[in-house]
């Protein structure tokens, strides 16, 4: 019975230890991303600004191009003091995929160093006809309150208005 215990631990050691110097895999989404969703619609004749930003290394700024679209992802990523940047994506629809076409930080939601607790698109149909988006952000300025919703809403035209939830 012994022998069977050292042979059952040895094989069990010897597993956890090949577990561990197995190589990471890929990270799809880093752990800092806390909440996202994607909804709204968006489209322009090529011409348009995307969401500005100013592209990375790696990126080239491109000419014109056909009519484009896609849709919008809106995200927050924690910070090392608990608090969140909002963030918001033009995602565009491409033969290849989906691609990035740009990317802003909400300023007027970061600027209150909240703590987000969830993010909500109008509905969860998947399906936006109409340009634009409409998301809410429930977020805290302290972290015993209640949290405040606060809606994300881009019309039509790619105005970008941010403010207090009413109800």
């Amino acid at each position: 019975m012994a022998m069977r215990l050292t042979l059952m631990a040895t094989v069990f050691l010897a597993g956890c230890s090949a577990a561990i110097a197995a190589p990471a895999q890929d990270v799809i989404l880093p752990a800092s991303v806390i909440f996202a969703t994607s909804t709204g619609y968006w489209e322009d004749d090529g011409n348009a600004p995307n969401v500005e930003r100013a592209p990375t290394a790696a990126e080239s700024v491109s000419a014109p191009q056909q009519k484009r679209h896609g849709y919008y992802k809106l995200f927050a990523v924690r910070q090392p003091d608990r608090t969140s940047k909002v963030y918001l994506q033009q995602i565009a629809q491409t033969e290849t995929g989906p691609a990035i076409a740009s990317t802003i930080e909400l300023q007027e939601i970061s600027d209150l160093k909240p703590y987000v607790t969830d993010i909500r698109p109008e509905n969860s149909s998947g399906i936006i006809k109409q340009p634009g988006l409409f998301a809410t952000i429930y977020l805290k300025t302290d972290p015993a309150a209640e949290p405040d919703g606060w809606t994300v809403l881009i019309d039509e035209l790619g105005d970008i208005t941010i403010e207090k939830a009413t109800n």
